[in-house]
């Protein structure tokens, strides 16, 4: 039996986020230069897409390319954002009736890659299904840290009282402001950490960690991973009598 005949169709998950782990690592396996690894990073993606909308998933959020990650080398950087640009593919998300939305600091990315974002974002608006972020040039410590500010320009300016800052109001103030913190966080590649991700938005999401690289994650490891979230009881701070 497979694990999409497993998973409970009223219990799917309505965010799912994803560190997209291992590419270098299954390249090297194969043998083959790192770009190629991204390559077919970007087919996994597109698989996932796909799979992930069939399911019923609401959102799926993708952390595509870290602040951190400016400071590979540069041929490999040039590589990571030809491919960006290459492999934005509006038809999937009209196929799949999915909108594209884009967090972190994106100004940081080449002219041509935020020109190409913003044509499928604008395209892709109109769609009803499964909203898509893709999370680029982005860093949890950079998005607190913006809306820390845009708090305190709020207060000064007197349209922001002290006593009225709280988890809600910092929530408002997030670039992930439109969608819900994800309920599933899922981590291929072998590595146990957040790297800098969503921190805020995943304080009570379940963690699902996973040996396989990412292009090897394909649609049944995404029906595995929600499997194992329905498997698990959230219980929020409460006891199980309390649910």
């Amino acid at each position: 039996m497979s694990y999409l005949e497993k998973i409970d169709p009223k219990r799917i998950p309505t965010h799912v986020s994803v560190i997209m782990d291992g590419n270098g690592r299954w390249a090297k396996r194969q043998g083959k230069p790192r770009s190629a690894g991204h390559e077919a990073g970007a087919e996994a993606m597109r698989i996932v897409t796909e799979a992930a909308a069939q399911i019923g998933i609401k959102y799926l959020t993708l952390y595509t390319f870290s602040v951190e990650n400016w400071n590979r080398p540069e041929e490999e950087v040039t590589a990571l954002m030809t491919l960006l640009l290459n492999s934005i593919e509006e038809e999937i998300f009209m196929k799949n009736n999915v909108s594209m939305r884009v967090i972190g600091d994106i100004e940081r990315l080449p002219q041509a890659v935020q020109t190409r974002l913003q044509q499928c974002i604008e395209r892709t608006s109109v769609n009803t299904g499964m909203c898509v972020t893709l999370a680029l040039s982005y860093s949890s410590k950079w998005e607190i840290v913006e809306a820390v500010k845009h708090i305190a320009i709020e207060a000064k300016e007197g349209k922001l009282r002290i006593e009225d800052i709280d988890d809600r109001c910092v929530d408002k103030h997030l670039a992930t402001q439109y969608m819900p913190d994800p309920d599933l966080l899922i981590r291929t590649g072998g590595e146990i950490r957040l790297s800098n991700y969503l921190m805020w938005q995943h304080a009570y999401s379940e963690l699902y960690f996973c040996d396989t690289y990412w292009p090897d994650f394909g649609a049944e490891a995404l029906h595995q991973a929600i499997y194992e979230y329905q498997q698990r009881e959230r219980r929020y701070g409460k006891t199980s009598e309390q649910l």
